[in-house]
């Protein structure tokens, strides 16, 4: 997949106001709309061109484009794939998107997600007298560790407006946000009267924040279930016995089963994110072999050697 340069899409600078966005739009639009066009490939340039409207005459959109544009790996060539929760700490409205047909480019940033949230916006349309605004939707990275202790936070989020003239201006908000314990990938907290105000004397809509966990090497979650590595000196694979471990929920004393082999878990009931019921804690066992230094350290090496005459590793590693 390619990065989309929308603004050579519409012909635009990237600072550009709105009524230079709407302008390019419209000519290009009479000259390669399928239903007057004898361009060759007149619907699929008219495809790209919606596309790059879309984005690019939505501040909220436009402003979260232009900061993934601005990273190095837009550029790099030989394929683009967004990093991993690339629009946290972005702010968005609830208007989602048309169900026309877009590319895999804009699917990934923009598309699934403002489908899943167009919902309550639509249910707000065409009714008279006082109506509730819209909700706003953000996703925010926390740490896994949160959701086992529970947590109050400051979260910095980003948008976009146009002002007077046009021209797209980045703001940021601050709020201070109770996370609560128990709390799981994927979840919303609800900060009511966040989103946008009311009309006719309606009440302000809410802001449904989106919980991702923050990537961290030691651990991960599926649910409420947690997984971890937990390195064993190999001689602690071979013989068991017991061991202590850093987990999310403190330290534990586990028994590692004699003849551990690497990617065998190790499963504490009711140690993964607690809920009710909490989920498991899963320990993800990896064999380290210890370098030898010393000459007393090779010495131990040999004769570990010698105590397995016949021994081959890759026999026993295939199954064969």
């Amino acid at each position: 997949m390619d990065f989309k340069d929308y603004y050579q899409v519409l012909g635009v600078a990237p600072d550009a106001t709105e009524d230079d966005i709407r302008k390019a739009y419209r000519q290009l639009a009479r000259k390669y709309h399928p239903d007057v066009s004898k361009e060759p490939g007149a619907a699929a340039r008219m495809a790209e061109v919606n596309e790059a409207n879309t984005v690019l005459s939505d501040p909220e959109k436009r402003a979260a484009y232009d900061q993934l544009a601005s990273q190095p790996q837009a550029h790099a060539g030989g394929g683009f794939q967004p990093p991993p929760n690339w629009d946290a700490g972005w702010e968005f409205s609830g208007e989602g998107v048309s169900e026309e047909a877009y590319s895999d480019f804009f699917e990934q940033l923009f598309g699934r997600a403002a489908r899943h949230r167009a919902g309550g916006a639509r249910a707000a349309q065409g009714r008279a007298g006082p109506l509730r605004g819209e909700d706003h939707y953000a996703r925010v990275e926390l740490d896994l560790l949160d959701a086992y202790r529970g947590a109050e936070r400051t979260i910095a989020l980003q948008s976009g407006r146009l002002d007077e003239q046009g021209h797209l201006r980045r703001e940021e908000r601050h709020l201070q946000v109770r996370i609560p314990k128990g709390v799981r990938e994927g979840q919303h907290i609800r900060l009511a009267g966040q989103g946008n105000p009311g009309l006719n004397g309606g009440p302000a809509g809410d802001l449904l924040l989106e919980v991702v966990f923050r990537p961290d090497p030691r651990w991960r979650a599926e649910g409420r279930d947690v997984y971890q590595r937990m390195p064993l000196a190999a001689w602690e694979a071979a013989l068991g016995g017991p061991a202590e471990v850093a987990t999310p929920a403190g330290t534990v004393e586990v028994q590692v089963p004699a003849r551990s082999g690497a990617g065998r878990k190790l499963r504490l009931k009711g140690r993964g994110i607690p809920s009710s019921p909490p989920g498991d804690l899963y320990l993800e066992l990896e064999v380290v072999v210890p370098p030898p230094i010393t000459d007393a350290q090779r010495a131990a090496y040999e004769a570990l050697r010698d105590s397995y005459p016949g021994f081959d590793v890759r026999r026993a590693g295939s199954g064969a």
